[in-house]
């Protein structure tokens, strides 16, 4: 006759890891594929005020940024500590913002082109003067959307 013999717990079998890579290069391409890189390096110190009443914007890619504030540490020693504009990765003055204006447009197909809004993200220590400034030059080559940006209030006074 056979015997029969009980194992005894020799444990638990091994984990496959075979997919293991195959696992990890998906989330990898997942999050490049996901990830947004920042467009422009901020120069400027800006602290957007709050607001009670704000509206998201629906189609951000079509909209041009111009910062507004006091240069940040690294640029205090060369520019001062009085509020500059900064139009994509560079600081500029209001008369360099009609220039600005017609490449965005340029960048753009001819169809987008009316909807393009320009957003300007000023420091709320910002003196309105130079806010004014840009507007008005923002005036002069018919750039008419203008989106202040702001963060949302939590308490209403």
């Amino acid at each position: 006759m056979a015997k029969f013999r009980k194992k005894n717990g020799n444990g638990q079998p091994a984990i496959n890891t075979s997919s293991l890579p195959d696992i990890v290069f998906m989330l990898l391409f997942f999050f490049m594929v996901t990830t947004v890189m920042r467009q422009t390096d901020l120069k400027v110190k800006v602290v957007v005020p709050q607001a009670t009443e704000i509206q998201k914007l629906e189609k951000k890619s079509l909209v041009s940024y111009v910062y507004i504030g006091s240069p940040s540490d690294n640029f205090k020693a060369q520019f001062g500590t009085a509020p500059r504009i900064q139009l994509n990765d560079a600081f500029a003055t209001a008369k360099q913002i009609p220039e600005f204006i017609e490449k965005e447009r340029a960048a753009r197909s001819e169809a987008e082109v009316p909807f393009l809004t320009t957003s300007l993200k000023c420091d709320r220590d910002a003196k309105m003067g130079i806010v004014t400034d840009v507007k008005q030059e923002l005036r002069k080559v018919s750039a008419l959307k203008i989106n202040y940006s702001s963060s949302l209030r939590t308490e209403v006074y």
